[in-house]
């Protein structure tokens, strides 16, 4: 991976909503087809994720469970496209561990997503997909 890609990919808490935003193509479950949706993702413990609030099932996630690989879009600065493997993170500890960091990121005070605070781990682990997201080499 060129070093464009790896600082896009280097989150801290001082990262702005647009450094997290990025865009994924996923092919439809049902069509076939592609599809391309802004999303952010969240990098904890040198891995990178993408989720989405509790609430319903995504559709880029059902896209992804059937057809796992997909393009992830870096969209901001030098732009780049990165051929990766979406994986579910089903290990219940392992989720409450990531989505521990998750929340806590966005419980910071620069609140970077905008969302209603606080937000929680609980509430995440009952209602929020996971996938991590594998890039390739």
């Amino acid at each position: 991976m060129d070093t464009v890609a790896l600082q896009a990919l280097a989150l801290t808490t001082a990262s702005s909503a647009r450094d997290r935003t990025v865009e994924i193509t996923t092919i439809g479950g049902r069509s076939g087809l592609p599809h391309r949706i802004q999303i952010w993702f969240y990098a904890v413990n040198g891995r990178t994720f993408l989720s989405g609030m509790p609430g319903r099932t995504p559709d880029w996630y059902r896209n992804l469970l059937v057809n796992p690989r997909f393009t992830f879009h870096i969209t901001h600065g030098d732009r780049v496209d990165l051929k990766a493997t979406a994986v579910p993170v089903e290990n219940q500890d392992d989720r409450r561990e990531i989505f521990e960091a998750i929340v806590a990121d966005l419980n910071q005070p620069s609140n970077p997503g905008r969302i209603q605070q606080p937000t929680t781990v609980a509430d995440w682990l009952d209602g929020s997909v996971l996938l991590e997201i594998v890039f390739d080499d």
